[in-house]
């Protein structure tokens, strides 16, 4: 039963992006790896005045709702970390990365799941 799950679970991750997309949604502990890995960039996509209020260590703020979001993140590549307050601003700016050929790792409940873990923020 455990293989079967597992398998599935694989399969939805490979194929379960559209267009060839890689957006990777991850809970806290599993975010918190990845972020601390030093080929990754970590963006958070909330508004200047909710990035001032508290945010990951290392994380740079482009706000998607900005009209120029769109440019601001031309030229990222690789592999691309994001999160926001609750989780849906992320997954759009993780969709406009993953179309430059970024994978990105979205933070299944934003900050807020982040404090809630207990983990720590900066200001």
């Amino acid at each position: 039963m455990k293989r079967i799950l597992m398998l599935t679970l694989l399969t939805s991750m490979l194929f379960g992006c559209r267009n060839g997309e890689k957006i990777i949604t991850l809970g806290v502990e599993e975010f918190a790896k990845v972020v601390e890995q030093t080929d990754v960039c970590l963006i958070d996509v909330r508004t200047p005045k909710e990035y001032a209020e508290g945010h990951l260590a290392g994380a740079e703020n482009i706000d998607v709702k900005d009209s120029l979001f769109a440019d601001h993140i031309k030229g990222i590549e690789g592999k691309v970390a994001v999160y926001c307050r609750g989780g849906r601003r992320s997954l759009k700016a993780a969709e406009m990365l993953t179309k430059q050929g970024c994978t990105v790792y979205n933070l299944d409940g934003g900050i807020l799941a982040w404090q809630k873990a207990g983990k720590t923020i900066v200001q």
